[in-house]
């Protein structure tokens, strides 16, 4: 199949395809003219390329994890030495963002409640729901 139905019936554009063949995860054949040839393969694996960039993925992990996959219904993964590594590694950088972005919003929070506590009058009861000094709203 040429790269536009590649594209239609992956979900994934004609730029994205290219690029992750450039990345090395995909090879398609060669017609004698020189265009890309998919293959039934080449569709599973840009679905499962597609499944695993949407879960957060970098191509690197991608790299790894895409020749361990199955390609029948069975279980996702066959048994390869480098997944457990990989996705455990995947797994600290998504707790490491989440962490920082729990920072972020607490810091963000703060900001907000010393900003409305600006605009409060001097003796005001605090607005219903706005929470105290202490808490954080939300």
């Amino acid at each position: 199949m040429k790269i536009g139905e590649l594209a239609r019936r992956s979900g994934l554009s004609e730029r994205m395809l290219r690029y992750y063949e450039q990345a090395g995860l995909l090879q398609p054949a060669r017609t004698s003219t020189g265009y890309r040839d998919y293959g039934e393969q080449e569709l599973l694996a840009a679905r499962r390329i597609r499944q695993l960039s949407a879960s957060g993925l970098k191509i690197e992990t991608i790299r790894v994890l895409l020749p361990c996959m199955r390609a029948d219904a069975g279980a996702l993964f066959e048994a390869c030495d480098e997944i457990h590594e990989a996705l455990t590694r995947a797994l600290a950088d998504l707790d490491a963002k989440l962490h920082a972005l729990g920072a972020s919003r607490t810091l963000i929070a703060g900001f907000l409640r010393d900003l409305d506590a600006l605009h409060e009058p001097p003796g005001a009861l605090p607005t219903p729901g706005a929470g105290s000094p202490g808490t954080r709203a939300g």
